[in-house]
């Protein structure tokens, strides 16, 4: 019964003839006397962690905090220090921000400086983000960095082959310009709009933006299995969806994400953006979601490519609870915003229920109309549910320094104002100095509900760009990176947005029919595991 009133409550508000764009950002918001303590905690963790990179890793991609020793994940350019230089800038570093200013204009990115193919995705969303965004922060003061967004751009723009279709292969092999001729997954080719119109806009070279855009839009008109929720399999070489599955989580979830932020931060008049985005969330809430028995825990189930739905969640996919309230309140839809909010209160409760404070990589719930999760949950597991509202899903209970959740919570404070908020950052700031102190810096752990679980052996650079600018922003000036005047992209660097428009999107859910019957192709699909480079457990 409640999703039929939320359905009815979202349906009736999609349909207004204009939908008026609400600002996203609380206007009155006030922060207790304990703020700067807390933002100091995050500093000082964010230091510990970057000097100990400096001194075991710097300038490969990754610090291993157990071995004290690095790891070259994203083809050896140093990820770590052009992932964390927006958050250098952010939090006032400004002799260590300078200096990676210095080092990323001299980065070669004509070739892999490894063996690894280079992810069209990863580099955008880390690289290509990281030098935008920091010359944006910057007041444009170095041009150098838009140089080598160019530089690593022009290289990522061979993925688009010329009589396939506008989806870009995955991955290229940079030392010979060459993509990988394999299926791909619509994060990977719908993640890249923000990144490539920012450079459009710097560079003067419309290229960039066209390349991206097309991408999305080719997307958001196929046949889909469910209107506006795209299949998560693409076939590059033919434009076809792969498969039939459907998920907010891995593989599936930033292009439902940057949907949305793309007609916030180009203001374009072209209502697909903004009008697919809203019948993803009509779709979501009519077929996907569910609550639990135990809770009553909102969450999104995923739909196999058979349409059974299978119940799981996690925390790559928790992105979803603030990426709602932030379309909502851009189309001043309250009922969206609202269970944007209730989606946050589920993905909270994976922290608040374990031993450390912290939530796990996936998690499994139960419905009153299905419990199907692909696990066998031991006794154990379901003990633990009965009290908890979800179980630790087996193999993924550790926590590898995942952003999602406290991103939503940040969002959840700017949005409402609500200091609950704060104290759940502040939560999780105690429980990082207490459980994820490794050797040097901090590391993610196996298992969130074991006080000594072993660390893993891998600082991958979203903890810089994304977990710790999240936490320090939640206890900032709220006028700083404010919600009304930049739009971030999926590893939290912010991009400088225009003036509001007065409304986005055209109040009406998309008529797919005119896209045709959904007939999607068969074959492989690439792995999409929420930790594809995670270290081997020790045994």
């Amino acid at each position: 019964m409640l999703f039929h009133h939320l359905v009815i409550s979202l349906l009736a508000s999609l349909r207004l003839m204009g939908v008026l764009g609400g600002s996203v950002q609380n206007p009155f918001l006030l922060l207790p006397p304990d703020t700067h303590m807390h933002q100091q905690a995050v500093v000082n963790i964010f230091l510990d962690c970057y000097q100990a990179y400096k001194q075991f890793a710097f300038p490969h991609d990754d610090l291993t905090p157990v071995t004290k020793s690095f790891f070259d994940g994203r083809n050896g350019w140093g990820a770590t220090v052009v992932d964390a230089m927006t958050t250098l800038a952010i939090m006032g570093q400004e002799e260590l921000f300078i200096e990676a200013v210095d080092f990323s204009s001299k980065i070669d990115f004509n070739v892999s400086h490894t063996s690894d193919t280079v992810s069209v995705f990863e580099t955008t969303i880390r690289y290509l983000a990281g030098l935008l965004s920091a010359y944006e922060l910057s007041g444009q003061k170095f041009p150098a960095l838009i140089e080598k967004a160019k530089e690593v751009a022009n290289k990522m723009a061979f993925a688009w082959v010329p009589g396939t279709s506008p989806i870009p292969f995955m991955n290229i092999d940079f030392n010979t310009s060459i993509p990988i001729l394999e299926n791909s997954v619509i994060s990977q080719a719908g993640t890249l709009s923000l990144e490539w119109f920012t450079l459009t806009k710097y560079s003067g070279n419309d290229t960039y933006r066209k390349l991206a855009e097309d991408t999305v839009r080719h997307i958001a008109q196929l046949p889909a299995p469910l209107p506006g929720l795209a299949a998560q399999g693409l076939n590059p070489s033919t434009g076809k969806s792969v498969g039939a599955f459907v998920t907010w989580g891995s593989g599936s979830d930033s292009y439902f994400e940057y949907l949305i932020k793309y007609a916030r931060l180009t203001n374009t008049d072209d209502n697909l953006f903004a009008d697919t985005w809203a019948t993803a969330v009509d779709s979501s809430l009519k077929r996907l979601a569910r609550t639990s028995t135990v809770g009553n825990h909102l969450y999104l189930a995923d739909q196999q490519d058979d349409g059974t739905l299978r119940h799981i969640g996690s925390h790559l996919e928790c992105f979803h609870a603030g990426n709602w309230m932030f379309g909502g309140r851009l189309l001043d839809n309250q009922t969206i915003v609202d269970t944007g909010l209730e989606l946050n209160e589920a993905c909270w409760n994976t922290y608040a229920s374990t031993m450390t404070g912290i939530g796990p990589e996936i998690f499994g719930f139960f419905s009153s109309d299905g419990n199907f999760t692909g696990a066998t949950p031991t006794a154990e597991d379901l003990a633990f549910y009965e009290k908890h509202g979800f179980f630790l899903y087996p193999q993924a209970e550790y926590y590898y320094l995942r952003p999602e959740v406290l991103e939503s919570n940040f969002y959840a404070w700017r949005v409402t104002g609500n200091r609950t908020y704060l104290d759940r950052a502040a939560s999780a700031i105690n429980s990082i100095n207490k459980f994820l102190k490794a050797p040097v810096a901090f590391a993610g752990i196996w298992n969130v509900n074991e006080a000594d679980s072993g660390f893993i052996d891998d600082t991958e650079s979203f903890w810089y760009a994304e977990v710790l600018k999240y936490l320090y922003l939640t206890f900032d000036d709220p006028s700083h990176i404010n919600l009304d005047e930049w739009v971030f992209n999926t590893e939290c660097h912010p991009f400088k947005a225009p003036t509001a428009k007065a409304v986005y999107g055209s109040g009406q859910v998309i008529d797919q029919s005119s896209f045709g019957p959904f007939k999607p192709e068969s074959g492989p699909l690439p792995a999409v595991s929420p930790a594809v480079k995670l270290p081997a457990r020790p045994t």
